[in-house]
Parts: C-alpha cells; structure tokens; sequence
C-alpha cells in the first residue's frame, strides 16, 4: 500500500511540472506564444519556445540560440549546471513531461522489448553525441564561420517540441498553410519515439535526450542518489526487470542513466534499494 502511494505521489509531481511549466492557458485558446518575462529564464526540462503554453525558456534550445550567437551562454551553463548537481536526473523522473508522455505510452497493452545489454550500452552513448555535435558543436560551428544559427536538435530530432508544435499547428490557421516536409519529418520522429515508448520504456530519454545526458554528467556529485544494500539484496532481479532505463542495479546502482524514479525502491521485496542525500 505505501509503495502504491509513491508511485502515485510521482505520477502527482509529474502532472503538476506539466502544468506548472505549461501554464499560459490563454495561449492553447488562441494558439499564440507567450512572450513575458518569465520565457528568459530556463527551466530544467524541454519545454519548446513553440508550446503555446510555455511559461519559461528551454535549455537546450537556448543554448544553441546563444551559442549561434557567437556568445558564451554563462546564464544557460550555470542554470543547467545548478539543476545537474541540485537534483541530477531526478529531473528526467519527476519532471520532465516528454518523460511522463513516454510512461503514458509504455501502459498501453502490448508486448514489451528487452533491448539486449550490449545494444543498450552502445545506444545510451548516442545522447552524448547528440549533446557534443548538434547542440555545441554544429550551432558553434556555423556561428564561427558567420552562417545562420541553426538550432540543429530543435530543428531536425526534438520530438518534445514537435508535441508541442502540433498542438500550436492545430490552433493557428497560418501555420497549418505552412507546414512543410521539415514538419513531417520531425511529425515521424515523434511518433515513432511514442510507438517505440510502447514496447520499450523511456526511449528517448535512454538514447537520444541531450539534456538527460547532461544532467548524467553529474550523476557522482548530485544530491540525490538511490543506494543498495548489498547485505539485505537477495539477487531476486525484480528491480533490474521494471527498471525503465535498464540499469545493472545490482551491480552499479548510481549509474549515469538512473532518472531515479523509484520503481526498483518501490519493487524490491526486502527494502535493500533506499533513496539518499548526499552531505555536501
């Protein structure tokens, strides 16, 4: 019964971050942007400029923005750096609302893949590439030959934003006459994240999100971390089977992909997985 109400404290936190990251509800009336003060300041998930409900900046795309700007994003870093060392990816867990959409997906009935270790570990590492080439690399590449800042991950992969982008498209008549192939190739990214959600949890937070693999980077030093008790694990393996990231729990529980969303806690029949804070 107590494990059943932290799940559902989570799926609360997680609703509430969607609302409260999303909250201008004038703009999903009259599919306009907002444009206030508070859309200068980052948020910890991706949460697209193009959401007519976004009350705050994207940190992803804003550090391209800047970067395509020929500037040093001091502000974005610190903010990010902030986020990855306060919470580190308890922000995937609880947060982020692509992440909650992909849990949403993956209860759908359906049968669901174990994606073989080896071809798991090789995948996770392409967020990092992600993070080095499209969202520094490419845009400050272009910014130094003096080209167009091109926000490459918000362009051409983000399907986050594209969630966000169709709910725009539907409400603003404009946008709908303007919709090009560049739409329907990011439209496909999006559905083919949720349909692989379905079978597998979390995919694009295991393999493609820039973010989650920044925040991964400060997976050792982050407040929060879950810890095992080797003494109390009994090897039963149920965690590592509803884990949605696939980590090796039994053998590295602080791992870089951990979004520490608790379901091994909530699973593990002797109580050896506990949560912790660090002591700076």
């Amino acid at each position: 019964m107590y494990r059943n109400r932290l799940g559902k404290l989570r799926l609360g936190i997680q609703l509430a971050s969607g609302i409260f990251f999303n909250g201008y509800l004038k703009g999903f009336g009259t599919g306009t942007i907002y444009n206030g003060r508070s859309k200068g300041a980052c948020v910890p998930v991706l949460n697209c400029y193009s959401c007519p409900g976004a009350l705050g900046a994207c940190p992803i795309g804003s550090l391209q923005a800047v970067l395509g700007q020929r500037r040093i994003p001091f502000y974005i870093l610190g903010s990010i750096m902030l986020f990855g060392i306060a919470l580190g990816r308890v922000v995937c867990g609880f947060l982020c609302p692509f992440g909650f959409l992909q849990d949403m997906f993956h209860k759908i009935p359906s049968f669901k893949i174990r994606v073989p270790d080896r071809l798991h570990k090789a995948l996770c590492m392409v967020k990092y590439g992600i993070l080095a080439i499209m969202v520094v690399a490419l845009p400050l590449a272009i910014a130094m030959g003096k080209g167009v800042a091109v926000p490459f991950f918000c362009k051409y992969v983000c399907p986050a934003g594209t969630a966000s982008g169709v709910i725009l498209v539907a409400l603003n008549p404009t946008l709908q006459k303007l919709m090009g192939v560049l739409f329907g190739w990011k439209f496909l990214v999006l559905i083919v994240v949720l349909l692989l959600a379905i079978a597998i949890p979390r995919p694009f937070c295991r393999y493609l999100c820039p973010l989650g693999a920044f925040y991964g980077l400060f997976h050792k030093i982050s407040l929060f971390s879950m810890t095992l008790d080797e003494t109390s694990c009994i090897q039963c393996g149920k965690c590592e089977q509803i884990c949605p990231m696939q980590v090796d729990i039994t053998k590295k529980i602080q791992s870089a992909e951990c979004i520490q969303c608790g379901a091994c806690r909530n699973i593990c029949p002797t109580g050896a997985i506990k949560r912790s804070k660090r002591v700076p």
